[in-house]
């Protein structure tokens, strides 16, 4: 009975050992668990740190006159495949053109009301609010596009009207691209300043084309723009003034016989955004905006500078003779003009002429 009872006791003792031992190994490994999870948690923490929150998605207005077949309507479409891709999505344009929106007046002053995003408009057109932007719309103030980026980069005058815009009317200008120049079709050859004396020019009802024609010789004829063909066809009128894409789309070379590269007005394109909408995107897409906006400027302009000089040969294969006049007796002529618009632009209206003239 006594050995039975020694062989309980050292049973007993058995068990309890082994359910210690096993004890001791779950706390240990408890130990390394709680220290895994912890570097787990660790790990879980860094990665969520690494992860950028999605930015809220932006879908931007750009209203425009042009219409669908279009160079402008091109490129404004270039830039909004851009920023959408670049962006992951999170910046989108809808592009609204053939004047959807207003003319190219009524939608400067609703970027200015903070009401639409985009647009486009020529750095002239903007003397409606800053006098002195007027004069990179008159006749030969301009060479050509380089010429103006150099005046509106490069010159105290073109960095302090961008200011003044920004600053004082909530337009910022991110871009400048080339939207072709004004040349002359007509029914007798232009060789020469003299050439023009007595032509009947039909111009739009603007001030600086009215003084293009009539300084240069020619006998002013404003006249709707729908009727120009018809009064082109009839001898009603001798001549018109347009840039090529305008000749081509218009078919004016069916009805002159003559293009002249009097070269009189260079229009620019500026991409234009409201400071309103600018202040309400986040730094990346500023960023991804600005840089859209840049390429599809190359692009706006590689589109005219191509489509120009294919419509060159064009119009030679359609029968118009082309012709290369004297541009400096042009220049000469037209200057006349200018002194009656310094008035509105002010005391430092020759100044800002001598900086336009020293990047040429």
């Amino acid at each position: 009975m006594k050995k039975m009872v020694g062989l309980l006791v050292a049973l007993l003792l058995t068990i309890m050992m082994a359910a210690c031992g096993e004890t001791e190994t779950d706390s240990e490994a408890g130990g390394n668990g709680g220290t895994d999870a912890g570097t787990g948690s660790d790990e879980g923490s860094s990665t969520e740190e690494a992860t950028e929150p999605e930015e809220e998605e932006v879908v931007l207005q750009f209203g425009m006159v042009a219409g669908t077949q279009s160079n402008e309507y091109k490129a404004a479409n270039f830039l909004a495949e851009y920023v959408e891709e670049h962006s992951n999505g999170s910046l989108k344009i809808d592009v609204f053109p053939d004047s959807q929106l207003g003319d190219d007046r009524a939608m400067i002053d609703q970027l200015q009301e903070g009401t639409l995003d985009l647009t486009f408009s020529e750095t002239g057109r903007f003397g409606i609010w800053v006098p002195r932007a007027e004069l990179l719309g008159l006749p030969y103030i301009v060479d050509d596009i380089e010429h103006l980026k150099r005046v509106v980069y490069d010159t105290t005058y073109g960095q302090e009207l961008h200011e003044e815009l920004l600053n004082d009317f909530n337009l910022r200008i991110l871009g400048i691209a080339y939207n072709g120049t004004r040349q002359t079709t007509s029914n007798r050859e232009i060789n020469s300043l003299e050439d023009m004396k007595g032509l009947k020019l039909r111009v739009p009802q603007a001030q600086t084309l009215l003084d293009y024609a009539s300084y240069s010789g020619a006998s002013p004829t404003p006249m709707a723009f729908t009727e120009v063909y018809l009064a082109l066809q009839t001898n009603a009128v001798d001549g018109q003034e347009n840039p090529l894409s305008t000749i081509e789309a218009m078919k004016f070379y069916e009805v002159q016989d003559y293009l002249a590269m009097t070269n009189h007005v260079v229009n620019d394109a500026n991409y234009v955004v409201s400071e309103s909408t600018w202040n309400k995107l986040s730094e990346n897409q500023r960023n991804i905006l600005q840089a859209g906006v840049e390429a599809a400027a190359a692009y706006h302009t590689e589109l005219f500078e191509t489509e120009e000089s294919d419509l060159i040969s064009y119009f030679e294969e359609q029968g118009v003779t082309i012709t290369y006049p004297d541009l400096d007796e042009f220049r000469a002529a037209v200057s006349e003009a200018y002194p009656s618009y310094f008035d509105g632009i002010g005391e430092n209206a020759e100044e800002y002429m001598a900086e336009i003239d020293e990047v040429r």
